[in-house]
């Protein structure tokens, strides 16, 4: 038996120390861990779920965002190692998959224990360049725009403008976050990976979801399910079953 204690990087909002795997998660740009606070009662007992803490939100909304990839990972991968004593899968949405992606690979060069399943969502292969022109560091009225375009924030908070005060420098520095990552090619993971996403996003388009299979050289599923880049919560129900049907097929017990 074995109990993850809450801590300043990892939140288990319902520990389950009998789980037979740990579900890592990762916000997407502007999130926190309070987007997976109900995912253990959607979850098997076998799943114990433990979201990450991000400085810039939450209980640490006083402290400084990260606008570095490379820098967040190497702090999770510290924080995270006393937690890798059981079998365990990492999810990521959108800034969250790039996070799980090189946390994952970050963990190999290390010589750490590998994930059992590596779920990314909403995000294209990392291999396959963005062209768009960044937007995190717009002018106000210009970067209010976009976010309107990506319907991920409330359109309450976009116009209340003490609330855009409050959330505005997390988002750039999120946005920064996966806007100026380089990718650097490595040998391709040996963990199997599920790419997920909304048929409407994006990133779902021309193959770039389907081209996350060239990152390992184990098992691949893509799962394109309804909706938008949000997909997961407007079609909650249909995702969970989706991702209970991947987890299934771990060699873990999980049911």
């Amino acid at each position: 038996m074995t109990l993850i204690p809450e801590t300043t990087w990892l939140a288990c909002p319902k520990p389950k120390p009998n789980a037979a795997l740990r579900l890592f998660c990762f916000p997407y740009a502007g999130g926190g861990s309070a987007l997976f606070m109900n995912w253990p009662d959607l979850l098997p007992q076998s799943v114990e779920v433990c979201a990450a803490r991000l400085p810039g939100r939450g209980a640490r909304m006083k402290e400084r965002p990260f606008t570095n990839l490379s820098e967040m990972v190497g702090t999770i991968s510290e924080t995270i190692a006393p937690f890798l004593n059981k079998p365990f899968a990492f999810f990521g949405h959108s800034m969250g998959a790039m996070i799980s992606f090189e946390l994952a690979r970050r963990l190999r060069r290390e010589g750490q224990p590998a994930p059992e399943r590596l779920f990314v969502s909403g995000r294209r292969a990392p291999q396959l360049r963005c062209t768009d022109p960044p937007t995190y560091n717009l002018p106000d009225a210009e970067f209010i725009r976009e976010l309107k375009t990506l319907n991920g924030t409330p359109p309450e908070v976009l116009m209340n403008e003490e609330l855009v005060r409050l959330v505005m420098p997390l988002l750039r520095s999120d946005f920064q976050v996966c806007q100026t990552h380089e990718y650097t090619p490595e040998a391709p993971l040996a963990c199997a990976i599920t790419a997920m996403g909304g048929i409407e996003d994006e990133e779902a388009q021309e193959g770039r979801l389907d081209a996350w299979k060239e990152q390992t050289t184990s098992s691949f599923s893509l799962r394109i399910m309804p909706g938008d880049h949000f997909y997961l919560h407007k079609y909650e129900s249909l995702f969970f079953r989706t991702l209970l049907s991947e987890l299934a097929d771990l060699d873990v017990r999980v049911k």
